[in-house]
C-alpha cells in the first residue's frame, strides 16, 4: 500500500508531547516491505521538566499501535534523555532510527543531534549487530519453517555492521548495502518479500547455503571489528548533555 505521508505527519503531530523527530524504521527502512508490512514510526518525545523531576514515573517510552486509513501504524518514541542514554550504550537500533532518511517530522535539534551522534558510533557496535544476527538465525531455523523475513534481517544486520565498522556510516537499507557487497541472491530474496506477505516462506530451501553465508559474513564482521579505526567509546556525552538541557527548556517552555 502506498504510504500516505500526510497521514503519518498527522499521527506524529497528534502525540501528547512535542517530538524532536519522527522517522520510519522497520522493513520500509530496510528496503524490503511486504504489501502488508506495518509502518514502524520511531522518534524522540520531550517531556516537560516538571514531569521528569517529580516523584511520579514519567512516560519515558510511549507506544501506540493503531490502524489508520487501512495502514497498521506502530509508533514508539523515547524521551530524549532515555534516547541519549541508549545512544551512549552502543545501541544500533537508535542510531538507525536517528539517521533514517525516511523522515516524517523533524526539527533543527534533530539535525544537531545527528551531528553530535556521529561521535557515538564506536567499534563496539559490533556486539549489537552480531547479537542481532544470532537471534534472527535462531528465529529463522526455529521449527524448520524458514520464513524469508528473519533471513533478510540476518543479511541486513550483518552487512550494516560490516559497513559501519569499515566506514563509520549508518546504512540500514539492504539494497543500498548490496551495491557494495554484491551478494547475488539478495535481489531474489527481496523481490519475494516485497511481493508476498510478512510471513512468506522461503521458496528455495538450500538452507546449508544460507548457513554458510551466515557464518562467512559473521567472520567478515569479526574481521571488520578487528580492523576498524572507530573509537572504543563515545566522546559525545558532554554535547548530548548540553543538547538535552537546552532542548527540554526550549521545546517545553519549562
Amino acid at each position: 500500500m502506498e504510504v500516505n505521508q500526510e497521514l503519518l505527519v498527522t499521527i506524529a503531530h497528534s502525540q501528547p508531547y512535542p517530538l524532536l523527530f519522527t522517522t520510519i524504521s522497520g522493513a520500509h527502512l530496510y528496503g524490503f516491505p511486504s504489501p502488508d508490512s506495518d509502518y514502524d514510526l520511531r522518534g524522540i518525545h520531550i517531556l516537560p521538566t516538571k514531569e521528569v523531576i517529580g516523584l511520579y514515573s514519567a512516560a519515558e517510552t510511549i507506544e501506540v499501535s493503531e490502524v489508520k486509513s487501512g495502514l497498521q501504524i506502530d509508533l514508539v518514541t523515547h524521551d530524549l534523555k532515555k534516547f541519549f542514554i541508549l545512544l551512549l550504550k552502543r545501541n544500533g537500533y537508535v542510531l538507525e532510527q536517528l539517521y533514517s532518511p525516511l523522515i516524517v517530522q523533524t526539527t533543527p535539534e534533530h539535525k544537531q543531534l545527528k551531528a553530535i551522534a556521529s561521535n557515538c558510533i564506536t567499534r563496539n557496535h559490533y556486539y549489537h549487530y552480531l547479537g542481532f544476527a544470532k537471534s534472527q538465525w535462531r528465529l529463522f531455523t526455529k521449527g524448520n519453517i524458514y520464513q524469508i523475513k528473519p533471513l533478510l534481517y540476518i543479511y541486513r544486520v550483518l552487512l550494516t555492521g560490516i559497513y559501519l565498522m569499515n566506514t563509520g556510516r549508518v546504512e540500514a537499507n539492504l539494497l543500498n548495502l548490496n551495491q557494495e557487497f554484491s551478494l547475488p541472491y539478495i535481489g531474489d530474496l527481496v523481490a519475494q518479500k516485497c511481493t508476498e506477505s510478512e510471513k512468506s516462506i522461503l521458496k528455495e530451501t538450500d538452507i546449508e547455503h544460507h548457513f554458510q553465508e551466515y557464518q562467512r559474513l559473521q567472520r567478515e564482521l569479526e574481521a571488520a571489528f578487528g580492523n576498524s579505526h572507530l573509537p572504543d567509546d563515545s566522546s559525545a556525552k558532554l554535547e548530548l548533555n548540553s543538547l538535552l538541557i537546552d532542548t527540554r527548556q526550549k521545546l517545553t517552555n519549562s
